[in-house]
């Protein structure tokens, strides 16, 4: 056999492994360069500015300040009153946002499909409101002086209650209206996840006699694990982050600080002050944190995770 009748039979094999080995990656390309130019590259430079001083002038200069940026922040009271804000942020809606969802979407399995339908449908409206709508909406309602529920409370025998200017109330209010406009999401997924159970498993409890409470315990919270999982990671990695429209628009980060949690912190640094290094600065922090819980939680995720596979 001669070479020129072999060399075309090996050509066309070569570029076919070639496109197997490339097509994969040319697909996912699109998405490796958003990841890279909406994610990566401003956290790099975000990096870069926090050894920086800057003021967002385009014409000013960029100072080299070194450590300096992350001194400042670790040493200012503010930091650590907006650290331990984002806490108490995360611990209020866990219950709001995991637990009560968990509860209205095992509960309400078993009722008629238009009733179960109308159910979540009434829960799942406030996640369809914009941010910034539900906050005027709340602040017209907590008013103290002509708000309905100030009204409520005066019917009732009771005092104006100064929901968003008593700052020992007013981070417990914003985390109440953030959970209230995330529980319509963790309904939807948690009902998602409810309604995929095999339902062969529970005739097969109720046959042998379980209770209620026993099917719930033995198969549906076991099942229900991941989603459990996942919107746990969900809010306490983002549940503050999603509080800073109420934030901003309600309270200012005030009173006296009691609502400034580190996000809206980040923001006012930024923006409020112009000073990017601090920002920058503590954008890296946070980033860096949240990134050592995230990793956490994951190997919780995997190893608490229940599935019937």
């Amino acid at each position: 056999m001669s070479l020129a009748s072999v060399a075309p039979r090996h050509g066309p094999n070569r570029w076919s492994r070639l496109n197997r080995l490339v097509r994969p990656y040319l697909y996912i390309l699109p998405a490796i360069a958003t990841f890279v130019i909406w994610i990566y590259e401003p956290l790099a430079r975000a990096f870069v500015l926090s050894f920086q001083q800057w003021n967002l002038m385009p014409t000013a200069p960029r100072r080299w300040v070194g450590l300096e940026n992350y001194e400042n922040i670790l040493a200012l009271p503010r930091f650590w009153q907006a650290l331990e804000n984002t806490g108490l942020y995360l611990l209020g809606l866990l219950p709001m946002a995991v637990l009560l969802p968990l509860a209205i979407a095992i509960f309400t399995q078993d009722l008629s499909g238009r009733t179960r339908n109308l159910y979540r449908a009434l829960i799942f409206v406030p996640m369809i409101v914009p941010p910034v709508v539900a906050a005027a909406v709340w602040r017209w309602m907590l008013d103290p002086h002509n708000g309905i529920v100030n009204g409520a409370i005066g019917a009732l025998g009771g005092d104006p209650v100064r929901f968003l200017s008593d700052p020992h109330l007013a981070l417990w209010t914003i985390t109440f209206i953030t959970g209230w406009k995330l529980m319509g999401f963790s309904t939807l997924v948690l009902s998602a996840a409810n309604a995929s159970i095999d339902g062969s498993l529970i005739e097969a409890a109720r046959l042998d006699g379980a209770s209620t409470w026993e099917i719930v315990r033995d198969i549906r919270l076991p099942l229900l694990s991941p989603a459990i999982l996942l919107l746990v990671l969900m809010v306490i990695l983002l549940g503050a982050q999603w509080s800073f429209s109420y934030i901003h628009v309600l309270t200012e980060g005030g009173p006296l600080g009691s609502t400034t949690n580190i996000y809206y912190l980040l923001w006012q640094f930024g923006f409020g002050s112009l000073s990017v290094g601090w920002s920058s600065a503590s954008a890296v922090i946070l980033f860096v944190g949240f990134s050592l819980i995230a990793a956490l939680l994951f190997w919780l995720k995997a190893k608490l995770s229940f599935h019937d596979d």
